[in-house]
């Protein structure tokens, strides 16, 4: 019997079905696969929800607020822009709720253009997921455009090797061979 986890991702790039929606959407798929969980997955690609507008929250918002408060793990996905996590995704984190993201595991994911910046926009970006009360017990996912041709491979190595952290965290821990069920 696998466990039912929710995987969310949230992704702050301005173009709609960019290639970082891709990125968080991959992670979130292979993070349930690695977990060996049935997910219960959600996208929320800030490019749509904020299609029609920013002001004030609407129904959209409170939708995708909901969804992000429930989840237990939360994929947050920005491009670098400007040597920081995006506006867009921003104005979302900053219309949540104080401590909205208690008791939710967050994983970062950023792509930059180059190395420079690779981790700029996770340096400011944890902090953040931080005060609003998430859980970040592993490495951001952090990548360069230059490879996303080489994205399954990336994923994989980063999820086999923090797996463990994960299901720890989640409290989903594999019992050992031969333990009773």
């Amino acid at each position: 019997m696998t466990a039912a986890i929710s995987l969310t991702t949230v992704v702050g790039n301005p173009k709609r079905l960019s290639r970082t929606l891709t990125t968080a959407e991959a992670l979130a798929a292979a993070i349930g696969s690695e977990l060996r969980a049935e997910p219960r997955a959600a996208s929320i690609d800030l490019a749509e929800l904020y299609l029609d507008g920013i002001e004030p929250p609407h129904d959209g918002f409170e939708h995708a607020a909901t969804q992000v408060h429930t989840a237990n793990v939360l994929i947050v996905g920005t491009p670098v822009y400007k040597a920081s996590y995006t506006g867009l995704l921003k104005l979302f984190l900053d219309q949540l709720a104080p401590r909205a993201l208690e008791g939710v595991l967050a994983v970062p994911v950023t792509i930059a253009a180059s190395a420079e910046h690779r981790f700029l926009a996770d340096l400011q970006l944890r902090p953040v997921l931080a005060e609003l009360g998430a859980s970040l017990p592993v490495p951001s996912l952090a990548l360069r455009e230059s490879e996303l041709p080489a994205l399954p491979e990336h994923i994989g190595a980063w999820t086999e090797a923090h797996a463990p952290a994960l299901e720890a965290a989640l409290g989903l821990g594999r019992k050992p061979v031969g333990a009773a069920a």
